[in-house]
């Protein structure tokens, strides 16, 4: 092959092997060329020579910077020929054509990558030099490069955008060049560019045995020098991409023979494991490849070698129906029990690919595999009944499989083939004795596994084949139940036309009914309803069908249940009526509805408590206006005399009470303890609230029965925003309880420093005495609040009253042991200090206390009403149909035939960490 001269004048002569000719390179016009003279030769001298300043001064004088000789070379082609790489930079920078061509079509990059200018070439690529422009016979930069092992520019080309597969006129490219040269690091460089666009890059070895190029192949293995690579044993040929795949892998898969023979003889490892532990005999017969399978297995392949998921080289090729690979394997002594770690053999594997060929094979040489089982118990008729494989599961069923055998769950064949809507494997099964009374660990026949997942053929087929239709399970439901709780309408018209119990009851007295209410499927209610499904049938809590409508707003339902005569009043276990349950859950049309029906709105349930109770306490504005506009009395007491006013208060939802305060509620209205909505408000501290109430003529000073007022509920949580609102109306702030306890004496008692410093700051009595003679001071020396006794002593509190007892406040600390307050007051009590003996010998004290609300509210949120205490979800009740224990291992034998040729990962997705995924 010629190998251009500088000036293009002369060709120098290589002689190559005779088994690959390469073309001459030619040249082409370029379409404008300038005539020479004097100071054009000149010019052009001197930027070969790399004379800069002649150059310039040349450019100065005007020339045509673009001037060229007479086979087309300018001096931008001659400056980048010999590297000046100032001169290519002055010649671009004035607009020289980076472009221009010889008149062999050679452009300045072309002569640069010829001649190895790596600095030269990324100025020209920099002023957008056609990186694949081609000379007149279809020579591109990057060829001249490979053809001269310059291997930088190689490498700068193809980043920037070089095309390697252009090709000359007689159709060779950068790769043919550089191997008829022997440029075996420029071979590696182009192989592993020519993967780039895969998922995954491959080493140039591996690319040539994927391509079954032996003669790359055998130069590169002549090299043995590639970087980026393991070497592991046995050096180069060995050698392992990132996931730690060898060429003989790739040749492997292919099914490329040659290649694989010559990484054999150079001493490739026909054992070598990959990652998760693959080795080339798992590829080849994962791929079918029976020559290369025969190739290995010739060369000392382990034939039982295991992956990490325990997958023999037999199971990949049943998986797969490769049955000429299958055979090759058997023939060879592959282990045919061999087992993956779910202890799945070959034979689930060509069950599962539906491989009715690789299946008879295996039988063939053993036919007890027939009934082996994994580690969950799943048989090889399991598999094919889960995948619809209806041509290997008839060849286990005349190989006599045992169509009863049973999962670790108790699923048999035949519930599997319910559940997977298996018709044709369903008559297969049954037409060899399947029993379709069989039962899951949870008591599931096949007829409650085809109702659930609505399979209505398969449920007509096995009711005309003997199927119990009132079976139950360990629940005591029936297929009807299972078909209402997937909301199977045609099955549940199915069965109640063969004669299924409407009102069988499950556990938790449950019936169809009362499913097919809570999941508000009214088609299905309609037809229970029609089938004279007993309407206020009640769960083992006393909830009916309208109850569970009322709880879940449905209002079609509960409006159809009481066409068909609901009771409006039934009353469950915790008595409730319907319209409480509307109440607490806020689901107002089912409300408006009752009560257009005829409920009652003051109907009084647990506690004496009505629906406007419960709309109150839960917040429910729209609810408790609806009630009352239908006639609901704002004035009804719960069994501890509470009204709905007084929920209000408590809970503090204000638009509420203002709604009950427009109906007339009393504000003043006392609970069996003659404590008012005010008394609450004030002690939860809604100021809000308080001054509404006392805006609507609650009364500040009204006392409960053991005479605690607003304010002395105030003190006790140290609410002072709404004793300023008490005060405001003239509440009385030395008001006593039925012992003598002011709100002062209840703050310092409870330690509520702010309301003390207020009630003090509103002229609150220092030294009133209750009626064992305690003076705030003594209450809050009794309590240790050293903060407040010097606050009270500061307000004129007398340290030397005594009690009933003839006790002093200082007397009662030291009694107590309250050592900083004993300090505070021993520098202002005129009584002498006890001894220590004195103190140990005296009567124990007792400590004294004001009154307290200790009312309970009569409605809690712990009391919570359920329809039904069984579990909704029914994967925690039936776990077979949701098939959490038998999914798992037949999922296991699904491949991930993501078949992106080239790529590795995709080459080996059906090997996993997970089983044959």
């Amino acid at each position: 092959m010629p190998i251009q001269s500088t000036n293009e004048s002369r060709a120098v002569s290589i002689s190559r092997p005779s088994s690959i000719k390469l073309p001459p390179m030619s040249a082409v016009n370029y379409p404008i060329y300038n005539h020479q003279s004097d100071g054009n030769s000149g010019f052009l001298r001197a930027a070969r020579a790399g004379n800069l300043e002649k150059v310039l001064e040349y450019l100065r004088s005007s020339i045509d910077i673009n001037t060229s000789n007479a086979n087309g070379l300018n001096a931008l082609h001659l400056a980048s020929k010999e590297g000046h790489v100032n001169i290519v930079q002055e010649l671009l920078s004035r607009g020289a054509n980076v472009n221009a061509a010889t008149k062999k079509g050679n452009t300045a990059l072309h002569i640069a990558s010829l001649a190895g200018q790596e600095e030269v070439v990324k100025l020209l690529v920099q002023y957008n030099a056609n990186i694949n422009c081609q000379s007149q016979n279809g020579f591109s930069p990057l060829y001249m490069a490979a053809q001269e092992n310059h291997i930088e520019v190689v490498k700068f080309l193809l980043a920037n955008g070089a095309n390697q597969s252009l090709a000359t006129e007689d159709g060779f490219t950068p790769l043919a060049v550089s191997l008829q040269q022997g440029h075996d690091k420029v071979v590696a460089i182009l192989l592993e560019n020519d993967s780039k666009g895969s998922k995954v890059r491959l080493p140039a070895l591996h690319i040539a045995a994927k391509k079954n190029d032996t003669k790359a192949a055998a130069l590169l293995l002549q090299g043995e020098s590639q970087p980026d690579l393991n070497y592991k044993e046995g050096g180069f040929v060995n050698c392992t991409t990132k996931s730690g795949f060898t060429p003989l892998h790739i040749a492997a898969h292919y099914g490329n023979l040659e290649v694989a023979q010559l990484l054999i003889a150079r001493g490739a490892d026909v054992n070598y494991a990959a990652s998760q532990n693959i080795t080339p005999l798992h590829v080849a017969s994962k791929w079918g490849k029976d020559n290369i399978v025969k190739l290995l297995l010739e060369k000392g392949a382990q034939i039982d070698a295991k992956t990490k998921d325990g997958l023999t080289p037999l199971h990949c090729a049943a998986r797969s129906g490769h049955d000429q690979v299958v055979d090759l394997l058997l023939e060879s002594g592959a282990p045919f029990g061999a087992k993956t770690k779910n202890g799945l053999s070959a034979l689930h594997m060509a069950a599962q690919g539906d491989h009715v060929d690789a299946a008879r094979i295996l039988l063939y040489y053993k036919s007890t595999l027939v009934d082996d089982v994994s580690s969950d118990y799943l048989s090889a008729l399991h598999v094919a009944s889960h995948c619809g494989n209806f041509n290997v599961a008839k060849l286990l069923c005349e190989r006599r499989a045992d169509v009863n055998a049973k999962a670790l769950n108790g699923f048999s064949c035949l519930h599997i083939a319910c559940k997977k809507n298996r018709l044709k494997l369903v008559e297969l099964l049954i037409a060899n004795d399947a029993d379709v009374e069989a039962r899951t660990e949870s008591g599931l026949t096949s007829l409650h596994v085809a109702s659930f997942v609505g399979s209505h053929e398969i449920v007509i087929y096995l009711l005309q084949h003997g199927a119990n239709i009132d079976s139950n399970t360990v629940r005591g439901e029936t297929p009807l139940h299972l078909a209402a709780r997937n909301n199977q309408i045609d099955i549940v018209q199915t069965l109640l036309n063969y004669g299924a119990t409407v009102d069988a009851k499950a556990k938790e007295a449950q019936t169809c009914l009362h499913l097919a209410t809570r999941l508000g499927n009214i088609e299905i209610v309609s037809l229970l309803l029609k089938a004279n499904a007993f309407v206020d049938s009640e769960t083992k809590d006393g909830y009916s069908s309208l109850h569970i409508a009322a709880k879940e707003g449905h209002e079609e339902i509960a409006s159809l249940l009481i066409d068909h005569a609901a009771n409006l009043n039934l009353f469950t276990k915790r008595n409730f009526s319907a319209l409480h349950i509307c109440s607490k859950y806020g689901n107002i049309k089912v409300a408006n509805l009752l009560l257009q029906k005829g409920a009652s709105p003051d109907i009084q349930g647990k506690n004496d408590l009505t629906p406007l109770h419960c709309a109150v306490h839960y917040n429910h504005s729209n609810i408790a206006l609806l009630l009352l506009q239908h006639g609901a009395s704002p004035h009804v007491t719960a069994r501890n005399g509470y009204t709905p006013l007084h929920i209000a208060a408590k809970k503090n939802v204000l638009d509420i009470a203002e709604m009950l305060l427009e109906y007339n509620a009393n504000t003043n209205a006392q609970s069996t303890g003659g404590f008012t909505p005010l008394h609450l408000s004030c002690q939860d501290g809604h100021s809000d609230m308080t001054y509404l109430l006392l805006a609507n003529h609650a009364d500040p000073n009204i006392a409960s029965k053991c005479h605690l007022t607003p304010l002395h509920l105030c003190a006790q949580e140290d609410r002072v925003k709404c004793a300023e609102a008490l005060v405001s109306k003239q509440a009385d702030i030395n008001a006593q309880t039925l012992s003598g306890y002011t709100s002062l004496h209840v703050a310092c008692h409870f330690g509520q420093i702010n309301m003390v410093r207020y009630l003090l700051k509103l002229g609150a009595n220092v030294n009133i005495e209750t009626n064992l003679m305690f003076t705030p001071l003594h209450s809050a020396a009794q309590q240790g609040h050293v903060m407040i006794v010097k606050l009270l002593l500061e307000n004129g509190a007398s340290p030397n009253k005594t009690n009933k007892h003839g006790m002093t406040a200082l007397s009662i600390a030291q009694r107590l042991g309250y050592i900083s307050v004993v300090e505070e007051l021993k520098v202002v009590t005129e009584t002498t200090i006890a001894s220590k003996h004195e103190l140990i010998t005296e009567e124990r004290y007792k400590i004294q206390a004001p009154e307290v609300s200790h009312e309970e509210h009569p409605l809690t949120d712990s009391e919570d009403e359920t329809a039904h205490s069984a579990e909704d979800n029914i994967a925690v009740i039936y776990p077979e149909i949701g098939y959490i224990a038998l999914a798992k291992p037949i999922n296991n034998l699904k491949m991930r035939d993501k078949t992106t040729k080239g790529s590795l990962k995709s080459l080996f997705s059906y090997l996993p960490a997970n089983e044959c995924t």
